[in-house]
Formats: structure tokens, sequence, C-alpha cells
């Protein structure tokens, strides 16, 4: 077969045909890489041939260059980098050429593959004359084919390579995508392309932005292209405001004032859908910026200091030029539109929410005429944004202002409940769930409660949308009434929910009945079933007992059942519904504590036997683990019969190192186990160390999983105490090592990776030392105290380092104080550096600022 005939299979509606294709291309690229992209530049540059083959062609030699996994990418770019020079010479000549094809889609797809060599030979310092090759195209009046593409691959390279490595060529790379974005260009797909190019640059051109005569420049051509008479410029246009809205929120007041107000009204107002969408997403994106702008500047004044920005309120001043034209927006809603579908109503609700919490108390009196004039509307599209409008609102205003007109509302929205209007219903149901879960003050148990259950269980009996919304709402009531009325210190017998806990459960248990899920709705119904279990008081106990008789009945019927499960669509269905059991399964035992004893033989029979039925179904097997570890924490000591059981179903997925999260959640109940067990323990501790030592060592376990191992070494220490003794050398060492690792600064994804190793680190340190403190193996530290406080010293010096490190820095800085009151470390706690850490004013939360005191006090203790 050749070259032509299996791009061209490997793009066949077959699959497999498909799939042969496929594999004897990768068998190609394997056997002999140089004739393989030789074979494919040549037939993605050669015009006799098909179009779909020249695509498949570009689209499998981009496929060899680029990789979305970071350590594939590596592999892709050490591979290109070796191959000969004359290979890659060719490679590169035939792709250049191919930009300038006599078909645009041609054209485009070559504009993949030579983004995609420059992204791996740009940074290594090679192809160093492409840049100047791209702009000569560009400024080719003749090939109007070759200034779309070479614009495309302009925008790729932005896009996917770092700034500061093109940063001296970025004034002409933004001149030529400005000069082809201008409005005097005669072709309209140039134009398309140099707009789409300059969305992908916006973020590489941040210099020109700082200059006040080029970002002018910039925002009129922008501004001038929204009013193109083609309408996917526009779009392009409004899309390129909306990311420098989001990029350069603070040098947009002139044009705010003098362009961007009208432009992006004018947009809203557009009857074509997609230009509407774009300009109310720029509104949105205002929204989001001055949202946050508000959360900083609380915090900055919450410690007497200035914001780095400062809003300027964007939407407030926009706010009686929007909210008429969203008002509007939201009536145009499509009866038989696909949820997922996205759309201008939604787009008008979404940006009306976001309003409402930048604005704030101003959002009421500009709606409120709209709301009332409307819910009680003939057309039920007025009365479904009416709704809609209420329920956008809630969220922002103070709620003092927001609860009377709540209270004023309920009995008017309880009605809607049994509306004509399946969207006026569905709207209805999700405005509820948001009072529910915003202004749970509003209710008032003795006037409101009895009702609003009652139209909301009613609801359960609807349609699929309406009913995942009635439970939400449900577990939205559950979640906020919990939590108005428990006390921890004194926890509440009763609650307002309880006259109609076992009712409202009941309902909710005949939703789990169905055989669909369409909606979502029978997973958010055990979802409220879970946050019923979680919240039930003393009172409705026997409700949350009954749940977990039902939930193991339906989990052992399944388990019988399986062997009738006929294709993937019931095994898919199997699995989320034992996923969801197990959840609530989980919920019942965290209630009842080790009341659920005496229903331990019968749920670890059940999890065993369904950890056995799961195969290779990770998400099953991880939550019936998850059961487990919650059922160990519960029984604490008396887990232990369950433990010889269980045991072999570990081990393999401790082992499984290709399946990152069921090996991260093994790796989790080892510490759940130890934990509970506590010096008990110890006789496993020997096989689990091992395994957790080899996962260490494996080349194919993901690092992310190496964190929680390290983590449970401390969990391991701290319940077997001295027992630790055997493990403590090869521990110490291999978090002393781990601990020494730093990242490139430039290396963004290593240095989070870095920050939450040493999170995991700090936290094996602080289980060894408090399971030796106090014990006579405590001198067992002491040849590890100076590498504990490098690694501490190394972690408060990082500026970005999130608080959860330096409450743990300065916990074990007080634990190895307190393991060593004596003075015998008392050189090492006298250090400069951690004296000024102690005496630290930087932020913290109450919580940890109480660990510092205590730290502070401890070293007082160690060193008098």
């Amino acid at each position: 077969m050749n070259a032509a005939e299996l791009l061209s299979n490997s793009l066949s509606p077959d699959a497999n045909t498909r799939q042969d294709a496929t594999q004897k291309l990768e068998g190609a690229a394997r056997e002999n890489f140089p004739a393989y992209v030789l074979m494919l530049s040549s037939e993605l540059v050669n015009e006799n041939q098909q179009l779909h083959v020249r695509n498949a062609a570009g689209l499998a030699l981009k496929n060899t260059l680029s990789a979305r996994e970071s350590a594939r990418q590596q592999e892709y770019s050490t591979r290109w980098l070796a191959l000969d020079q004359a290979s890659k010479g060719k490679v590169k000549q035939d792709s250049l050429m191919a930009l300038g094809s006599s078909t645009q889609r041609a054209g485009s797809v070559a504009a993949q593959v030579v983004a995609a060599i420059a992204a791996v030979e740009l940074p290594a310092g090679q192809w160093t004359e492409l840049i100047e090759l791209l702009l000569s195209f560009v400024n080719n009046p003749d090939n109007v084919n070759l200034r779309i593409a070479t614009l495309q691959t302009i925008g790729f390279i932005c896009e996917s390579i770092k700034p500061e490595i093109l940063s001296v060529r970025s004034n002409e790379i933004l001149t030529a995508v400005i000069y082809g974005a201008r409005k005097d260009e005669p072709s309209t797909d140039v134009q398309l392309a140099a707009i789409n190019a300059l969305f992908n640059s916006l973020e590489f051109v941040r210099d020109n932005f700082e200059r006040e005569g080029e970002r002018n420049y910039i925002m009129q051509v922008v501004c001038e292209a929204t009013q193109n008479p083609s309408t996917l410029v526009q779009v392009g246009a409004f899309e390129c405001l909306v990311r420098i809205m989001s990029l350069y929120y603070d040098k947009m007041a002139f044009y705010m004032e003098r362009a961007l107000f009208g432009l992006t009204v004018l947009g809203m107002k557009s009857e074509d859908e997609n230009i509407a969408l774009q300009a109310v997403e720029f509104w949105s994106t205002v929204c989001e910026e001055e949202i946050e702008l508000g959360i900083e500047a609380a915090e900055a004044m919450e410690y007497g200091e200035m914001p780095e920005t400062e809003s300027k309120y964007f939407a407030k001043v926009a706010l009686p030029e929007i909210i008429p034209v969203l008002l509007a927006l939201l009536t145009r809603q499509d009866e038989d539109a696909d949820e997922e579908e996205w759309n201008v109503s939604m787009a008008a609700g979404t940006c009306l929410s976001l309003l409402a919490q930048a604005v704030g108390d101003a959002i009421v009196p500009a709606v409120i005429p709209f709301i009332e004039a409307h819910i009680k509307s003939q057309d039920w599209h007025q009365r479904e944004a009416a709704v809609m409008t209420f329920g956008s609102i809630l969220d922002g205003p103070d709620p003092t202002v927001v609860t009377p007109l709540v209270a004023q509302a309920l009995p008017i929205l309880i009605e809607m409940m049994r509306d004509d209007n399946l969207l006026v219903k569905d709207t209805t149901a999700w405005t509820l769930g948001r009072i529910c879960d915003l202004l749970i003050v509003a209710i008032k148990p003795d006037v409101h409660l009895h009702p609003l259950v009652s139209g909301l269980v009613n609801g359960l009996e609807d349609r699929p949308r309406i009913i995942a919304n009635c439970c939400w709402a449900l577990m939205n009531l559950s979640d906020q009434l919990g939590s108005y009325y428990e006390d921890e210190t004194q926890p509440a017998q009763s609650s307002p929910l309880s006259p109609y806990y076992a009712g409202i459960v009941q309902a909710l248990l005949r939703v789990t009945e169905g055989s669909s899920n369409e909606a979502n709705f029978r997973t958010s119904a055990y979802e409220a079933l879970t946050s019923y279990v979680t919240h039930a008081t003393p009172d409705s106990i026997t409700v949350v007992q009954n749940i977990a008789l039902t939930v193991l009945t339906r989990m052992e019927h399944l388990l019988n059942m399986q062997n009738q499960l006929l294709g993937i669509d019931d095994r898919n269905n199997w699995n989320e519904l034992q996923s969801n059991l197990c959840s609530v399964v989980i919920s019942v035992v965290r209630k009842l504590g080790d009341g659920i004893e005496q229903l331990g033989d019968q749920i670890m029979t059940i999890i065993l036997r369904l950890i056995q039925s799961a195969g290779k179904t990770s998400t099953v097997l991880e939550d019936a683990f998850l059961v487990v570890g919650t059922i160990a924490s519960a029984l604490e000591q008396k887990f232990s019969p369950y433990i010889a059981a269980f045991l072999p179903f570990l081990y393999p997925a401790l082992k499984a190192h290709e399946d990152t999260q069921l090996c991260t959640v093994a790796v989790g109940i080892i510490g759940d186990i130890s934990r509970a067990l506590g010096e008990q323990s110890a006789q496993y501790a020997n096989a689990f160390m091992t395994v957790l030592l080899e996962n260490l060592q494996s080349e194919t376990l993901n690092r992310n999983v190496k964190i929680p191992i390290l983590s449970c070494f401390g969990d391991i220490a701290l319940a077997i105490g001295p027992a630790f003794e055997p493990y403590m050398d090869t521990t110490m060492n291999v978090l002393r090592q781990a601990g020494a690792v730093t990242p490139n600064p430039m290396d963004y994804e290593l240095v989070d990776y870095v920050t939450q190793l040493r999170e995991g680190i700090l936290e094996a340190y602080t289980g060894i030392v408090t399971g030796l403190k106090n014990t006579d193996k405590v001198a067992l530290l002491l040849p590890h105290v100076p590498s504990i406080l490098e690694l501490i010293q190394r972690s408060l010096a990082d500026e970005d380092r999130p608080e959860s490190v330096v409450k743990l820095c300065l916990g074990l800085v007080g634990d190895l104080a307190d393991a060593f009151p004596g003075g015998q470390i008392k050189q090492y706690l006298l250090a400069e550096w951690l004296a000024s850490a102690l005496r630290s004013k930087a932020r913290l939360s109450s919580d940890a600022k109480q660990t510092l005191r205590w730290a502070r006090e401890m070293v007082k203790r160690a060193t008098v």
C-alpha cells in the first residue's frame, strides 16, 4: 500500500480501516523516522495530490512534533533535533512552500506544521531566519493564500512559544499582523487571519501595550474591525477585545470612555448571535476582573496596604446602558435548544450574575422593575426571563437588601413550580436552589419550609432537568440549614428539616431508582442523599440507618446482576451506580462513626466483592477503596479483622503504576489503615514501606503520586512510633534527596510540582518527628535535624509559598524544639534565618498565627 492510500485510509469512517492505517503509519515512524517525515512533507507540498491526503500528511507531520504530555513532547523534540540537517531542511522547505498552496486548507495545515517545527527549533536557537522569511511572505501582495497561511503561522508561533524567545522581533511581528488587520486591507480573508493571529499574540506583545502610541494603534485597528462587513472578522475582533480586557484591564479606561462602551453595547444588540455572544462575553470579562480586584482591595485594606491595581468600576458606570440590553437578550430563549448549546440567553444570564457580584446593591433597582413587570406575564419568554433575572442577582448585593425581596418572592416562585412551561419550571427550580444556597436566612421555617419542600419534592416527579435542579435545591437546603443550625460545641438535637427528613429521603431514593441518568438527575439525587446523611441530627439517625440498609441492598443486587450486563452502556451505567452508592456509604459511615460497627461485616463483604468485580474500572475501584479507608477511620482498631481479606486487593492497586488516580487512592488507604490501627499497624509496616519505596523508584509511576507516598511515610511513623527505627535511615535519605530538588523558575509546571513535593516532605517529617518525640528513640532524629531545618529554610524563602507550607514549616520547628527541650539542638534553633521567620509579620490566617505563637514558645523553651 502506498503512502497516499495509507494517509487516505487514516481518515476513513470505517474504524478498522482507520486503525490499521494509523498503526502502519506509526510503525513507519518508528522504523525509519527520517524517511517517514520526508514522505509526509512530500505529500503535503504536492499540488497534484488530493486535498484530504495532503491534509492527513500535514496533520501526521505536526503530530510527530507536538504532544500534550510534557514527557512525550520532550521525546518528540529530541527526536526531531537529532534528525540530519538535510532531512530537516527538506521538510522545512516543503512546509514553507505549502504555505502558498493554491488551496487555503492545505496552507492552513502547513501553517500548523511550520509552527510545530518552530516550537521545537526556536527555543534551541535554530531556524533563526524563520521570522524574517515569514515577514517577507506577509508582505507578498501577489499571493493572498500565502499571506493568510503565514499570518496563521505567526499566530500559532506566538501562542506556543514563550515571548522572550522572540522578543527581539516582536515589533516586526506586531507590525505585520496589524498591517493585515487594518480596515484598508482589500482581502477579508487576510483580515480574518490577521485578527486571529493578533488574538494569539496579545500576550506576546505585552511590551508594545505598555507604550501608549503603539497601544492606541492596536486598539484603533481592533475597534475598526468590530465594524467590518465580514461577520467572522467582527467576531474575531470582539474576541480580541475580550482578551485585551482580561490582559490589560488597567490600560483600558481611555478606550472604554471613547469607544468600547458604545461598540460592545451595539455588538450585544447584533442580530448575529456569534457577535452578540462575544460582546456579552466582553462585559462578563469586565465583571470578572472587577470582582477579583474587589477581593484584592478588601485583602489589602485588611492589612493596611494599597492594592496593586485599582478597579475602574466600568461595570457600575455602564450599568444603565447594558442592563436593558441584557434583559432583552434574556427573552431570546429557544425552547427546543439543546441544554449543552451555549446561546445569547444563557450568556446574558451568566453576565447578569457576574454583574451583580461586580456592582453589588446597585443591581437591585436596575432590574426589579423588569422582574415585577414580567414575572406574571402571559408570554412564557417574559416569565422565564424575569425568574432568571431574579435568580441571577442573588449573589452580590448585601443580603439585607435582597432578603426582603426573597421573602416576598418565595410564594410566587413556589407556585411557579407548577407552570405550564418546561423552561419556566426549570429556571424556577434553579432560582429556588440559589435561594437555598445563598440566602437561607430568608427562608422562615414556620412560613416557607413546608410549601418549599412540597414544591421541590413534587418537582422530583417532573422532567429530568427539573428533577436535577430540584435535587440541587434540596441539597442546598440541607447543607445551608445544617450549617446554620449546627453548633460544634453543642450539636443540635433537631433541625427545622427533621419533620420532612423521612419524606424527602424517600422521594430522593425513588428518583435514584431511575434506569437512566438524563440531565444527570440520578447523580444529583445521590448527591442530595449524601447531604441529608451528613447533616442528619440525632432525631433523624434512624433515617440514616435505613438509607444504609437500602443502599447496601442495592449494591448487592447490582453485584448479583452483573453477569446480565449486555454491552458497554450497561456496564457504564453499572459502574456509575456503584460509584454513587459508594459515595452514600462513605457519608453514612462518617455520620455514624463507630456506630457503623454492626454493619461493618456487611459493608466490607459487599465492598470486597465490588473490588473483585470491578475489573480494570479504576473509578469504581477508587470509590470502593475510599469506602474501606472511611471504615478504617471510623472503626480504628476494630478494623483489624478485615485487614487480611483486604490486603490482597490493596497491593495490586499500589502496583498499578499506569493508573495514577487508583495508585494515589491506594497510597492514601495505607495512611488510613496506619492511623486507624496505631501501634497495631507495625506488623504491616514492613510490607507497606517496601511497596512504597519500590513505587518511588518506578519510572512509569506518575511523579504526582510520589508526593502522597512521602506524606504516607509520616502517617506510618506517627502510627508505630519507635517501631519505625528499621526504616529511619532509608526514609530520611529519600526525604533529604527529594527536598534538594530545585526547579527552574521559568518552568512554572515544575515550580508548582516542587511546592507540592515540599509540602509532602514536610508532612512526612512532621509525622516522623511527632512519632518519635517523647519516646526513648527520639535521639534517632538528631543526625537529621540539619537537613530538616535546611528544607524549612528553603521553603520559607520561597516567595510564592502557599500558607499551608508556612504552617507546616512553623509546626515542624515547634515539634523539633519540643522533641529536644534540653538544648541539644540549641545552635540550630538560634540561627538568624529562623529567628527572622519566627518574628515575621507576614499575612497569616488566625490558625497559622496560632501555630507561629506555639512554635515561638517551643523554641524559647528549647534555647534558654
